[in-house]
């Protein structure tokens, strides 16, 4: 039969395991959820109604490839600065209005292509947004 101290000495091992294991969990969670901010208005990134619903349209088609306030994409490249670099970070072609226009309208390897869906005012508003990017 355990004594009373060895009893004493397993609960304060399982007590201090579930603590550990609490703050680990903790600690896993707080430094996933770093990466997620509020999203902010129209008004708080101070678009125009251009750039608004060129962000509609993103919101809409691209986001769910594309984060457009980091480096870091989902299934294509994040979207941050794309228009402050001389180059696409992965075409390797000029990072200019033509060049992404291009890409939108007739897709590259795994994006489709948006040319039957985005008309020419809608591709000008979405690159307004970009461009805000």
């Amino acid at each position: 039969m355990p004594s009373e101290q060895s009893v004493s000495c397993q609960k304060r091992r399982s007590h201090l395991f579930i603590a550990a294991t609490v703050t680990a969990f903790l600690l896993c969670t707080l430094l996933l959820a770093c990466d997620i901010a509020r999203r902010k208005s129209d008004a708080e990134l101070g678009l125009n109604a251009q750039q608004a619903s060129g962000r509609r349209i993103y919101d809409a088609e691209c986001d769910r490839c594309h984060e457009p306030y980091s480096t870091r994409g989902k299934k294509g490249p994040g979207l941050k600065g794309v228009f402050q670099h001389k180059y696409l970070s992965l075409s390797g072609l000029p990072a200019n209005d033509d060049r992404v226009s291009d890409i939108i309208r007739l897709g590259r390897n795994e994006m489709p292509g948006f040319r039957q869906k985005l008309s020419q005012q809608n591709m000008q508003d979405l690159l307004n947004y970009l461009h805000t990017l």
